[in-house]
Order: structure tokens, then sequence, then C-alpha cells
């Protein structure tokens, strides 16, 4: 913690920004939060959530956003392998009206198993956001505050946020940033990572997508199962009537009432979904939308 923080003290007196920096201290075992209770007495512009055991990287990171106060917020990971002097380009791009700017480890110093999923990872995220990131996964991001105020963020959904931004309008850009090579703690992402990221972007792209009207999406499907039951049983009555083929030996009836349950269900579900949905929005007293600004409002 004492090499980042030096680090980081040293770019932000470089720049002249007004800056705080906050540390997670996500349940570590080692030295961590001694370091971290040397550094907070040292300089009171330094704050630390300590955590009372390992919650992960993207909860963290929530954390860290709910108690900071900039209009700006960079993450970065502690491990040293992501390099303070990046900032000063990310800020350069928030400067210049950008929602979200992501760092790119062009040159990544991992193993080539660690840096293949993330390849495949990223791919399968950019075919289906449509939005052309090469490095999700990088954590050095720069996000102005209303992208990621009143955010929940959940799973590994830390590295959709520009994904979020983009879908919400934002402007999003990315700078190749320096990446070194890891000389403290270990990796524990894998393989199993690429199957964690696919279920996040799915549950991220419903929410954006149908958050305000789940009829739509389970109503949809439901039709459409209906619809084939409707087709399927004609197709046996047509061969009861003009071919004389008794119903009980061909498999279409069955195939028909199943998916004649399993549309009435989607439906029902859908149903159900807006009832919680209304729920949710009216209870707590959110919006279902967001507003930039309000221009000549005279109330």
């Amino acid at each position: 913690m004492l090499p980042l923080y030096g680090e980081l003290k040293e770019i932000f007196q470089l720049t002249d920004r007004r800056h705080e920096i906050i540390f997670v201290n996500d349940g570590s075992s080692d030295d961590s939060l001694l370091e971290l209770e040397t550094i907070v007495r040292k300089d009171k512009k330094v704050k630390v959530i300590n955590f009372l055991r390992n919650f992960g990287q993207t909860t963290a990171m929530s954390a860290a956003i709910s108690y900071s106060s900039g209009e700006a917020i960079i993450p970065m990971d502690a491990d040293l392998q992501n390099d303070p002097a990046d900032i000063p380009k990310l800020m350069e791009k928030i400067d210049q009206g950008y929602s979200v700017v992501s760092g790119w480890r062009k040159n990544r110093q991992d193993s080539f198993f660690r840096v293949l999923p993330s390849k495949i990872a990223n791919w399968i995220i950019r075919k289906i956001s449509g939005v052309q990131i090469h490095d999700n996964g990088c954590t050095l991001k720069a996000y102005r505050r209303e992208v990621v105020e009143g955010v929940e963020l959940y799973g590994e959904m830390h590295r959709f946020i520009p994904v979020y931004a983009s879908w919400s309008g934002g402007k999003v850009a990315e700078v190749i940033v320096n990446h070194r090579e890891r000389k403290i703690g270990k990796s524990k992402y894998g393989y199993s990572r690429i199957f964690k990221v696919v279920l996040d972007l799915l549950v991220i792209r419903f929410l954006h997508k149908y958050i305000s009207r789940p009829i739509h999406f389970f109503g949809k499907y439901g039709i459409w199962a209906i619809f084939i039951s409707i087709i399927l049983f004609s197709i046996s009555l047509y061969y009861k009537i003009f071919l004389d083929l008794s119903i009980n030996r061909t498999p279409l009836p069955n195939i028909a009432a199943m998916f004649f349950i399993v549309g009435f269900q989607l439906i029902l579900t859908g149903v159900l979904a807006e009832l919680l949905t209304r729920t949710y929005f009216e209870l707590q007293g959110k919006k279902s939308y967001k507003i930039k600004n309000i221009i000549n409002d005279k109330k």
C-alpha cells in the first residue's frame, strides 16, 4: 500500500488537482490494514474502508464510490500493475466531456493463461453489447459521478459500467494505459470468469431494456409459444380429419400442450414481473428515467 500511496501523491502533486484517496481493505489477512492506518495518520485526505471479510472487487468498488465526493472517480487495483502515471490521460478525456474513459492494457504483462480468457470475455462483451471496448476488465477507468451514482453493483458488474453508460447515452472513450508485471499478490481469475461475464451481461442487458416493461419480454415469447402450440394442434387435427391418422400415433398433441403450458407460464411470469417492477419503483420513489439537466425551470 505504501508504494502505491507514494506514486499517487507524486502524480497529484504534479497535476495540482483537488483529490481524495480512498483505500478499501477487502478483508486482507496480511499487513495491509497496518500500512493503511500508518498512511491515514500521515495524510488526513486519505480514507480507509475496512471490510469485515472478503466481499470481492465489485463490492469494494461500490463502497468506495458511495463514500467518495469528487465529480470524477478513478478506481484502480492495489497490486501495482495499474500505473498511477496514467491518471492525467484519463482525466484529460473526462475534461473533454466523456462520461467514461476505459483503460486498455494493450501490452498486458500477464501470463497467456490469464490473457486468453480475458480476450474471449471481451470479445463476447463486444458482440453482445455492441460497445467496442477492448479491455472491459481493466480496473483503471475514469467515471463521471453521475454515471455511477445510484447504480448498485453486484457480481462482476463493475466491468460493465462503460456498457451501461453507453446504453444510457453517455460518451465512452478508451485510452492505452501502461500495465506492469505483478509483483505482489496472486490473481484469482481463470476460465470460469468467461461464464460469469456472459451471465452478468445477460442480466444487465435484460435490466437495461426491460426493467420498466418486463411483460414485453416474457409476453413476447409466451405468445410465440402459444402460437406454435396452436399450429401443432391444427396439424394434428388435419392428420386426424383428412388423413385418418389417430392422434395417439403422433407426438404433436403432447408437444402442442407443452408449448401452450410454457407460453401461459411465461405470460403469467411477465404479469408478476410487472407487479414487482411497479412495487420496486413506487415504494422506493425511484424513477424509470434519468434527467441530465432542466433548462429554464421556473418552478
